[in-house]
């Protein structure tokens, strides 16, 4: 990465990699976790939204292509959550955010992810589906935050999926990677509207989050016990938060 010494480098890639991985298996594109790696070695916010926009698209492709032959897929709850998300994670996307701005809610998106790791669920049928004037002011708003901070939206929008029962653990993997990818291509194009240049040094990054993502599809679910991997991104995330809001 350019910048940057090569041990602590590498760290970052290895991070990256590691969450892709845990991510993956759960149907989310792992921006949370990319963004706090990034934010621990000290990478500059201009970078940071871009590049994990960037590694949410080649993830969640990767998991939708596993997810999509398993017929887990609800196209009546998806459909009006991007109806609302994908206009407003472009206008989060073009959003000119102050840097301790941007900090301060990442900082707390962070955080709500650590709990989101922490936070075992049990597996249950899902209720009816809700009718699309809920369903699409719950994606505009998430799309919009997704957008402007460069979290893909997963770590919000599947916690709301399993607590109301709007559909079980499967179905709740399918549609977060797909709303994932849905509000990352978007957010990115937003922020291409208004950026002057893209940003060096994503290709890396990239590469890593789709290694990890390789083998969290294929492997995680089926070889590995993901308790202890979720504990120690658990932890990274909360640093990663507190020190973006402390550094703001």
């Amino acid at each position: 990465m350019p910048g940057l010494d090569p041990l602590i480098g590498f760290c970052l890639l290895a991070l990256i990699g590691g969450a892709a991985l845990l991510y993956s298996s759960v149907g989310h594109g792992g921006a949370s976790g990319y963004l706090a790696a990034m934010a621990l070695v000290g990478l500059e916010p201009a970078l940071m939204k871009p590049a994990a926009l960037t590694m949410n698209v080649f993830v969640t492709v990767l998991v939708l292509a596993r997810l999509a032959p398993r017929g887990c897929f609800n196209w009546r709850l998806f459909l009006p959550l991007m109806l609302g998300s994908v206009p407003m994670a472009y206008l989060g996307g073009a959003f000119p955010i102050d840097a301790a701005l941007y900090k301060y809610i990442l900082g707390f998106a962070l955080i709500l992810a650590f709990v989101h790791m922490m936070w075992q669920v049990q597996d249950r049928d899902p209720v009816a589906t809700p009718q699309p004037w809920i369903t699409v002011p719950v994606g505009g708003v998430i799309g919009f935050v997704s957008g402007m901070t460069g979290v893909g939206g997963g770590i919000f929008l599947s916690p709301l999926l399993l607590f109301f029962m709007w559909t079980n653990m499967r179905g709740s993997a399918a549609i977060a990677a797909a709303f994932v990818l849905c509000n990352s291509l978007s957010g990115l194009a937003g922020y291409a509207s208004v950026a002057e240049q893209w940003p060096s040094g994503i290709a890396l990054l990239v590469g890593a989050a789709a290694l990890g993502a390789l083998l969290g599809s294929e492997l995680c679910v089926r070889r590995m016990t993901s308790v202890n991997l979720r504990r120690m991104l658990g932890a990274v995330l909360a640093i990663a938060g507190i020190k973006m809001i402390a550094t703001a």
